[in-house]
């Protein structure tokens, strides 16, 4: 079966449409499959809930589905940096379900093992709890959270062999392997193809079988905030 694809538009050409849930890899703007974020943008498609961690910053990556309203709604655990998501929660635009950073990594990587739903302690007497289900273990109370299953899975990695075997670099690690397991269909850009073979099978990070898709290009490497100490004097 053919994986490897031209482009990201090519990717996802008849796979996007209204209304989809989509898990998105990434971290502020660590391993974020910008290239296929760029091809949703370009698409036109609207209503999407989007499963992942942030939503970029203003002006790229996530945050340019924001700035063409193509968003209903977000489930994420962290949203600070992006003054247009802020905007528009506030304003009603945009429909927010915060979730316990790893509860949302747990939901997604539950989804992706065919759980439908598995017990957590963190947010209890929290407003996290509140509407979902309560039940004791061992004279202790956890809420019950349910799986994500997410029509679309884009995620970004290092390297990967032609079959979808593929390999994060370091903290781009992150949210990608969970969304790429959650997707009845994932779709993958990276940044170098390498033969079928070649990459050790003891450090695969992500089993090709949940690879439907994948693309190779360029990508821009930004620092969401950039510090450094001040120069001392001679």
């Amino acid at each position: 079966m053919k994986k490897v694809y031209g482009s990201a538009e090519e990717a996802l050409d008849g796979v996007l449409q209204d209304d989809m849930l989509i898990a998105a890899g990434g971290f502020g703007l660590c391993g974020i499959p910008e290239l296929l974020i760029d091809a949703v943008v370009k698409s036109g498609v609207k209503g999407l809930t989007i499963a992942s961690n942030n939503c970029g910053v203003d002006g790229f990556g996530l945050g340019k589905l924001l700035d063409t309203k193509q968003i209903a709604k977000m489930m994420s655990s962290y949203v600070g940096e992006n003054d247009e998501f802020m905007r528009q929660y506030l304003s009603g635009e945009l429909e927010i379900e915060f979730n316990p950073q790893g509860t949302l990594a747990e939901r997604m990587r539950a989804g992706g093992a065919g759980i439908p739903g598995f017990y957590t302690k963190t947010g209890v007497g929290t407003q996290v709890a509140e509407g979902k289900e309560h039940k004791e273990f061992d004279g202790e109370t956890y809420i019950m959270e349910r799986g994500i299953f997410a029509d679309l899975a884009i995620v970004k990695a290092w390297k990967a062999d032609a079959t979808g075997n593929a390999i994060f670099r370091k903290t781009a690690r992150n949210f990608n392997v969970p969304a790429a397991m959650c997707g009845k269909l994932c779709v993958m850009e990276v940044e170098e193809i390498v033969p079928t073979g070649s990459l050790d099978p003891d450090g695969i990070h992500l089993p090709g079988i949940y690879v439907h898709r994948l693309i190779q290009g360029e990508h821009e490497k930004r620092i969401e905030q950039r510090t450094v100490r001040k120069r001392e004097e001679a």
